[in-house]
């Protein structure tokens, strides 16, 4: 039911711009009526606007993952837990907090600005919904270009047919989205290859030590791991960890 309310939406709101263009009468259903302001501005049921909401609630977590800083965090977080060599430990919704509150402490700058420029001044019905969207979207393009590799920006546009872009309101979110994403999947598994690296040299250690010592039927990842975790504990590895990953988001 949920997943179909993006499209119910589209359609229902299709219907009525149609129907509005055509100057039929939809007096008879109060639910669907939008009216046109002296301004020129749309303002459109509440029937409209609460089925507008669901559509949007039903979009944040696609929006939490690909607009934020979240993608990069859980990612890294799992190749590290995956090095440790703990299997299920932490648990993945342990992992998953960590990656939504450090995102959150990351997006703090971002939000905070959405919210004095944006989303403030349109609860004190200071601005219109359609300014109040486009001021957020704008913030949020910012923070995304600065952590958006150019080649794979480039790349997305050069697919799109688009010409160079001239500054970042010429950006679409068409071309921005996949392009954030991808340069995000790159340098969190960046980040995961450098933590791997120094658990792997503990465990082909290990694991010529057991080999030379003819011990061929003991694991060497059961050897292992009380090293790793040593190491892991002695060098304060989660500060070291979401202390680095925090730092490597640029922020205006």
């Amino acid at each position: 039911m949920f997943r179909a309310l993006p499209v119910s939406f589209v359609l229902t709101m299709v219907a009525v711009s149609s129907a509005s263009a055509q100057g039929l009468d939809l007096s008879g259903l109060p639910a669907l009526n939008s009216t046109t302001g002296p301004d020129g501005e749309m303002t459109y049921s509440l029937s409209l606007q609460i089925l507008a909401l669901m559509t949007a609630l039903t979009l944040l977590p696609s929006l939490v993952l690909g607009m934020s800083s979240f993608t990069r965090i859980i990612i890294v977080l799992s190749i590290l837990r995956q090095a440790l060599g703990t299997q299920q430990t932490p648990p993945n919704q342990v992992l998953i907090a960590i990656a939504l509150f450090l995102s959150l402490f990351i997006m703090q700058p971002t939000l905070a600005e959405i919210y004095e420029t944006a989303l403030s001044p349109f609860l004190s019905e200071a601005i219109s919904a359609q300014v109040a969207v486009d001021q957020a979207a704008s913030i949020m393009k910012d923070f995304m270009l600065l952590n958006t590799r150019s080649d794979t920006l480039l790349m997305f546009s050069d697919m799109a047919g688009a010409e160079p872009y001239v500054n970042n309101d010429d950006v679409p979110f068409s071309t921005l989205l996949p392009a954030f994403i991808t340069s995000e999947l790159k340098t969190a598994f960046q980040i995961g290859f450098l933590l791997f690296l120094p658990f792997l040299v503990i465990d082909m250690v290990i694991a010529s030590i057991l080999m030379s010592l003819g011990m061929m039927m003991l694991s060497p990842m059961l050897v292992s791991l009380p090293f790793k975790l040593l190491l892991f504990v002695l060098v304060d590895g989660w500060a070291m960890t979401v202390g680095s990953l925090a730092a490597t988001f640029a922020s205006q």
